[in-house]
């Protein structure tokens, strides 16, 4: 008798936790929403997105990202969000101001700024320790995409700094992204715009020197920036919420921790880089204030950014804050990640 009272007691118990869990939000990996992310490169420049992939943000969210996939471009990020192979995306918002301005029916919502400038280095073929711009003239620039964010920013550098992209120079925008680092290795160029941690990779081994910063001759723009279509936004608010969430734990904890720290949390993501390459990488982009301290994206970044877009010959008019812009669940995130 009394073995059976402690079976049925045990029984009892058992009900009374998995009804408590299902009562209190608690949630196994394998019930937890799931997100397919797409980034737009694989970069040390999104540091915080790896840092709270690796620390369990997510999951402390009660998220799971079944599935994270490097488009290579922020156009192909936007093909994966309209084609559905995608949840969400992290890409620059001229991708997302692209399509509204096409007058898309269901366009793209940013909803949580991850870095705050340029992410991008200019490298020379020879050492430069007394560089100017004018030092581009008539020489040969591997650049971006037309239409990019960073192509965009370094034009409006170079104009910033009397040099005409088009006519003082030869600018190579015919590249794949990931391929461009190749061509200049292969005798391509005098210059070339790079991230990290692939700049410091080629400094290191003497191919290329680091003679400039895009983030710090561009400025504050909101650079890349989490998107997701209205139709997701307006049926899974709560993905979104928890997601930004995350990305804020993430932002956090780069902000808390040292360069050798944050290194050995992300360098699962870069196997094939030598680890002082991503390190010097951690600590350029500490130095020069690149991740953004929080998810809020503001008017007057995006209207900054619109301008260099304007000038660029890219977009005819802005594009609405409000239209492609929301802030809902970055400003819930201030009021409740500690």
């Amino acid at each position: 008798m009394k073995r059976n009272k402690l079976l049925t007691l045990g029984v009892v118990l058992l009900l009374a936790c998995v009804a408590l869990a299902a009562g209190c939000g608690s949630r196994t990996p394998e019930t937890m929403p799931e997100v397919r992310l797409s980034e737009v490169v694989r970069s040390v420049f999104y540091a915080p997105q790896y840092v709270a992939l690796t620390q369990g943000f997510f999951e402390t969210e009660g998220l799971k990202i079944s599935e994270l996939t490097t488009a290579w471009g922020a156009d192909k990020g936007a093909a994966a969000l309209l084609s559905d192979t995608a949840d969400i995306a992290l890409f620059g918002p001229e991708a997302g101001i692209y399509v509204a301005a096409q007058g898309a029916e269901n366009h793209f919502l940013a909803f949580a700024q991850l870095t705050a400038m340029d992410g991008s280095f200019f490298l020379s073929r020879e050492p430069r320790p007394d560089f100017t711009w004018d030092d581009v003239r008539g020489k040969t620039i591997i650049g971006g995409r037309p239409g990019g964010v960073p192509q965009m920013i370094m034009e409006y550098v170079l104009k910033e700094h009397g040099i005409d992209p088009h006519a003082d120079l030869e600018m190579v925008q015919n590249i794949q992204f990931n391929a461009t680092a190749g061509a200049f290795q292969g005798g391509m160029g005098d210059f070339i715009q790079l991230f990290e941690p692939t700049a410091s990779a080629l400094e290191r081994t003497g191919t290329a020197y680091i003679v400039a910063s895009f983030g710090v001759e561009g400025g504050q723009v909101p650079y890349t920036v989490y998107h997701a279509t209205q139709k997701y936004a307006q049926e899974h608010p709560d993905v979104l919420q928890k997601f930004t969430n995350a990305i804020y734990r993430g932002q956090l904890w780069v902000q808390n921790h040292s360069a050798d720290e944050i290194t050995d949390v992300i360098i699962e993501f870069f196997p094939d880089t030598d680890r002082a390459d991503l390190v010097k990488s951690v600590e350029r982009y500490k130095a020069q204030g690149t991740w953004a301290p929080t998810p809020v994206m503001s008017k007057a970044a995006l209207d900054r950014l619109q301008t260099i877009m304007i000038d660029a010959g890219e977009l005819a008019e802005p594009i609405p804050y409000e239209t492609i812009v929301t802030t809902e669940f970055a400003e819930k995130t201030l009021r409740t990640v500690k």
